[in-house]
């Protein structure tokens, strides 16, 4: 069974810098592209960024293109998403997931496994 575990959310001002963790469990985990989704209070789950199974393709949302990276460590079962400049409507529970494919994508049904979540608040 694959696990995913997020870490790093936090209380932060706006303008200010996360960076979130997500330990993945099982031999498989540089098979399967990775992403990150987002969910805040009273609407749907969304697209943050997605990454390819090796690391060399990546995709973001219009929303945090420039200020947000991810990245990934397949030697440690690893993936991070470095927020810069954040701003209050950034405030969301983040979820790491992962794909079923080897390529990026931005769907959530493209994903199969899911984290539990971590809250990420920035106060104006």
């Amino acid at each position: 069974q694959v696990q995913l575990v997020e870490s790093g959310g936090g209380l932060v001002q706006a303008g200010g810098s996360l960076r979130l963790s997500c330990a993945v469990s099982g031999r498989t985990f540089s098979r399967n592209a990775m992403g990150w989704f987002r969910q805040s209070p009273g609407k749907e789950r969304e697209f943050v960024a997605s990454i390819s199974r090796g690391g060399g393709s990546t995709l973001y949302a219009d929303s945090v293109k420039g200020r947000f990276t991810i990245s990934r460590d397949n030697a440690k079962n690893m993936v991070y998403l470095q927020m810069n400049s954040l701003k209050p409507e950034d405030t969301a529970v983040y979820y790491c997931a992962r794909a079923r494919g080897v390529d990026t994508i931005t769907s959530s049904y493209g994903y199969e496994y899911w984290g539990q979540g971590t809250q990420v608040t920035v106060s104006s």
